[in-house]
């Protein structure tokens, strides 16, 4: 695909927008830092020669990875003084189930939340396999490195990933031990949760430091269980839930007169669920769909 400079580069960035998103949203872990990467990208395209270029996706999905590269560094830094528990911006992909992707790969929050703990790099090289099904030597391209490199980059990450997270159940199975989980805490049933939860689940609570919430991850079946039905207990009355796709996998997004107050979601093994996910702060309640498209 060539374009012209006469035009203004509209129609070549609007046919790559979506994977531009999903590209920074997966390095970053929040819509308004992705959004931002997106915006520059657009910028140094306008500033661009574009007569010179042969492939516009290839060139804007090089330009917004090294700049969602850049952005991790610096956003990295600033998470260390988050208050409590840091977890990714959820986002409503029932709309748009591959968030501008040729896979869902690498958008659960599970999988966002472990890709924290890569270098920019590794991520980076993640996703673009992974994700978007870049072949080592485009990697390598993008990551201006050897594609022996690239090659190991995106192996090391994906080990780290397979050693920190069991073999998650299909859909059908996360759906019904989803909605268990959230029956038994607004029961109040202790036993019914923990007999859900793995022996050595975790639960991660964000609320930013903005609302109240577990400043450190809640670790075992049995304390978990009791965490929760102690919250549901003060807070849970007056609620609505509302079932959803959020990150690729089912979630409770959930209002009290129609202002968000929580998203919950699991992450399920055949051992149980391993992972909850509680998302409080407000902050990151308030877009209920994706801006990929």
């Amino acid at each position: 695909m060539q374009t012209t400079q006469s035009d203004d580069g509209i129609a070549a960035f609007s046919a790559v927008r979506g994977r531009l998103f999903g590209i920074a949203y997966r390095m970053l872990g929040t819509v308004a830092d992705a959004e931002d990467v997106v915006q520059d990208a657009w910028l140094r395209w306008q500033q661009t020669d574009r007569d010179a270029v042969r492939d516009p996706a290839a060139f804007l999905a090089t330009i917004a990875t090294r700049l969602a590269i850049t952005a991790a560094t610096s956003v990295q830094a600033t998470r260390v003084a988050y208050i409590g528990p840091w977890l990714p911006e959820p986002v409503q992909t029932g709309a748009d189930p591959t968030l501008g992707a040729e896979t869902a790969e690498a958008v659960e929050l599970a999988v966002l939340v472990l890709l924290e703990r890569l270098t920019p790099t590794e991520r980076a090289a993640y996703i673009l396999r992974e994700a978007f099904g870049y072949g080592f030597r485009e990697i390598a391209e993008v990551l201006q490195t050897s594609e022996a490199n690239a090659r190991q980059l995106a192996t090391r990450a994906r080990r780290h990933l397979e050693s920190e997270r069991r073999r998650p159940v299909g859909r059908a199975e996360h759906d019904r031990l989803l909605r268990a989980f959230l029956a038994a805490a607004r029961a109040g049933d202790v036993a019914a949760l923990e007999n859900l939860l793995a022996e050595d689940a975790v639960s991660y609570s964000d609320g930013g430091g903005v609302v109240t919430a577990a400043r450190i991850p809640v670790v075992g079946a049995l304390r978990i269980a009791r965490f929760l039905t102690g919250v549901t207990e003060k807070s849970g009355q007056g609620i609505d839930v509302d079932f959803g796709e959020w990150n690729g996998s089912d979630a409770a997004y959930i209002t009290r007169d129609g202002e968000p107050v929580t998203l919950a979601t699991i992450d399920v093994s055949d051992r149980g669920i391993e992972r909850v996910y509680i998302v409080l702060n407000p902050q990151k309640l308030t877009r209920r769909g994706s801006t990929a498209g």
